[in-house]
């Protein structure tokens, strides 16, 4: 199951890139120092190109396409070889064309409804966006006590500093986060430094989960 290696992993990269030719040198700084894992944004028109990429040359990391927005962009970034499927919000009918196609969603969600919303589509795993302005970890520990079943995956505002508490709480699957893979080093082919700080981020997973 996705949402296990997801849990063992703990933080998900959230990564943006211009020009495909970043990653693979990206997959390898991620595979190698304990962060087996990429969610690509389709933000950009290198997204699709670089998941192709990363799930050619590593097939064993767990790659994935994020802001995705429309049904269309599903079978791109599935196509692509994306294994996994996150947007910032809850599109309905993007969760359920997922749903039906057997591929992981996770939908951005922040209030109580599109909780019940995501409940009610038969999802488990919701992600939590954007995470810090939206109120943090007491905003999710305020929302999960009525929603027992429900699991988080926040993104948006965490970093090296506040990681170690989301992840000390039970409901939370894994963080999303960008700080490890900053789009200026990764610009500057600077892969020695961003390796560091994934190993850092992986180091700190290590130590509040074990």
């Amino acid at each position: 199951m996705i949402f296990e290696q997801f849990s063992k992993i703990g933080i998900i990269p959230v990564v943006v890139l211009d020009d495909p030719k970043d990653a693979a040198p990206l997959a390898k700084a991620l595979c190698e120092n304990g962060l087996p894992c990429a969610e690509v944004t389709f933000r950009t028109a290198a997204a699709e190109e670089s998941i192709r990429v990363m799930s050619r040359e590593f097939p064993d990391m767990l790659v994935g396409a994020g802001t995705v927005l429309t049904t269309e962009q599903v079978d791109r970034a599935v196509n692509a070889g994306a294994k996994f499927i996150v947007s910032p919000g809850l599109n309905p009918k993007v969760v359920q064309y997922c749903i039906d196609k057997s591929i992981p969603v996770t939908p951005g969600t922040q209030t109580p409804s599109e909780m019940e919303q995501a409940l009610e589509l038969g999802l488990k795993v919701v992600k939590f966006f954007p995470a810090e302005p939206a109120g943090g970890l007491n905003m999710i520990k305020a929302v999960a006590a009525p929603y027992t079943e429900l699991k988080f995956m926040p993104t948006g505002g965490i970093n090296a500093k506040n990681v170690r508490d989301y992840l000390a709480y039970s409901k939370i699957i894994a963080c999303g986060g960008s700080w490890m893979v900053k789009k200026d080093l990764i610009a500057a082919g600077k892969w020695d430094e961003l390796a560091a700080l994934v190993k850092e981020a992986a180091g700190i997973v290590k130590e509040v989960r074990g």
